[in-house]
């Protein structure tokens, strides 16, 4: 099976939200998805496809992380989503990969994810309250991770992360 990855275009918006909403089975990731393309609220959006068929979906959006006395600006990791019959062969890591690839490549200096502890940690993802960082959410301590690319963020980088305003008004 050959996949490709690719970054979103318009032409894609009606797969991706199918995408999420099979892969969720339900709308909210899908809607949530849709209002922050709508609001430009997008870092990075791939896809995955396989024979010219969208099968999955990552999204990357913006993460503040406020520190008291400065934020940093980094960006959050989901939703990522695959379709049920696409699923464990390998097209989430290759989304996840490319992602973090591209965004080593634009200079980000973190990236946060609420996901499966025994998923993510094999890009490179540790828990955050190692770097005394939390969610704005109340989660569980092993589901809130951090991968820092900036070397500085391992140097007293703690503080609360905050993503966009449209995570906490979706329903």
């Amino acid at each position: 099976m050959r996949v490709i990855i690719r970054q979103e275009r318009p032409q894609d918006i009606a797969a991706i939200h199918e995408v999420n909403e099979k892969a969720f089975e339900e709308t909210l990731e899908a809607r949530l998805v849709d209002v922050l393309r709508t609001n430009n609220a997008v870092t990075l959006s791939l896809v995955a496809v396989v024979d010219d068929q969208i099968v999955g979906h990552i999204l990357f959006t913006p993460v503040r992380l406020e520190t008291g006395d400065r934020d940093l600006e980094g960006v959050g990791l989901g939703p990522m989503a695959v379709l049920p019959d696409f699923q464990r062969r390998g097209i989430g890591s290759k989304l996840v990969n490319e992602g973090l690839l591209k965004l080593r490549e634009l200079g980000v200096s973190f990236v946060v994810v609420v996901g499966h502890p025994e998923y993510y940690p094999r890009f490179g993802f540790v828990l955050a309250s190692r770097f005394r960082i939390r969610c704005e959410w109340e989660v569980p301590d092993e589901v809130f991770m951090i991968l820092p690319f900036d070397p500085s963020m391992r140097e007293g980088a703690s503080g609360l992360a905050k993503y966009r305003e449209e995570f906490r008004t979706i329903t």
